[in-house]
């Protein structure tokens, strides 16, 4: 009999990209818990749905939003989408004048998932730029938005450079175009709470938001979140299931993950508001120390307003340092990006510049 080839996953101490981390263990321990389980037949299912239950509660704890309607996705990606997926179904061709293409609005800063929403659901997608500060232009945002526009997309915690959009201000000129608002708050969602930014369902009036459990929250993979302010949202998405004992279906995908869903919990339920806390300040801390050498190195930083730093590095350095197996990335404008997870240790960024040194001599 052919033996089953055996593999461990990947260790985190040399990762420096990625926006999803090591579970907390008590994240581990439920998920594994509920691996069986299926949220997408919630009446079958009935203790991971009680559970999805909490978990958007939590979610909206955490997003400054008492009533919060919403569920478990698997990640960003697919909130991002069903957002504009409810602002297409809401409008129903109301919106939209003289038989024009409906529109969403959002920074050249946003997630590349929107660009996949707007090809599976023809509308059309306006980016607009960003300022100096890697923030979206509100007057660029005004003067793209129009009767057309079904949706203003913002974004608190931006993949590149982790920069937190004007979000009230956007609000403000999505609501007077009888647009909808959402912010993209998938990675700053479990950093935010904790800093001044204004951000949240507390902040402005914002219809619907994405924040994942799988990235800052130490919840297992997969464990996104979509939010609403209103339960309309919600049921703009709905389709009839008559063969499940659940006779309807808001979700994007059918079966889901009850791993993710009790993992998300679990991490929440051990970690908010003080681990959340300590670890925002833990990490911001590291990113900080990691600018402060990079500039002592002569190197060009972004200054890292949340727990993401960008540099300029050449070419040949950062190829030299994936060839020591550093999990590293770019940003568009060819930019080092590092993002400081709750798996990044201070001594982990040391090793990283001892070999960022040697690469360079």
């Amino acid at each position: 009999m052919q033996r089953v080839r055996q593999r461990q996953p990947q260790a985190f101490d040399r990762v420096l990209s990625s926006m999803c981390t090591e579970p907390h263990p008590r994240a581990h321990e439920a998920a594994v818990e509920f691996l069986a389980t299926n949220p997408g037949d919630p009446a079958t299912y009935q203790t991971v749905a009680d559970l999805e239950t909490d978990a958007v509660d939590q979610l909206g704890e955490i997003a400054g939003l008492d009533d919060a309607y919403g569920y478990v996705a698997s990640g960003g990606t697919e909130a991002n989408i069903q957002a504009v997926h409810a602002a297409r179904n809401l409008a129903d061709g109301a919106q939209t004048t003289g038989g024009d293409t409906p529109n969403i609005v959002a920074p050249t800063s946003v997630h590349f998932s929107v660009t996949k929403a707007a090809e599976m659901l023809g509308v059309e997608l306006r980016t607009v730029p960003v300022d100096d500060d890697y923030r979206a232009d509100l007057d660029a945002v005004s003067a793209a938005v129009d009767d057309d526009t079904l949706l203003v997309i913002g974004v608190a915690g931006s993949t590149e450079y982790g920069r937190v959009d004007p979000i009230p201000a956007m609000t403000d000129l999505a609501h007077d175009a009888d647009a909808r608002m959402h912010v993209d708050a998938s990675w700053g969602g479990f950093i935010l709470p904790f800093t001044d930014y204004e951000w949240s369902f507390a902040d402005a009036p914002i219809d619907s938001m994405a924040i994942d459990p799988h990235k800052f929250g130490q919840a297992a993979v997969p464990a996104g979140g979509l939010l609403a302010r209103d339960r309309e949202t919600v049921d703009a998405l709905a389709v009839d299931t008559p063969y499940l004992e659940t006779t309807s279906q808001a979700t994007l995908t059918g079966t889901r993950s009850g791993a993710g869903v009790a993992g998300a919990v679990a991490a929440m339920d051990e970690l908010w508001p003080a681990g959340y806390r300590q670890q925002y300040h833990d990490q911001q801390a590291n990113a900080e120390f990691l600018a402060e050498e990079f500039v002592d190195r002569g190197i060009n930083v972004v200054e890292p307003t949340l727990p993401l730093v960008t540099a300029s590095v050449s070419p040949a350095t950062f190829e030299a340092l994936r060839d020591e197996e550093w999990r590293i990335a770019r940003t568009a404008d060819g930019d080092l990006r590092i993002v400081c997870m709750p798996h990044v240790s201070r001594a982990s960024l040391e090793a990283f510049l001892a070999d960022l040194d040697r690469v360079r001599s």
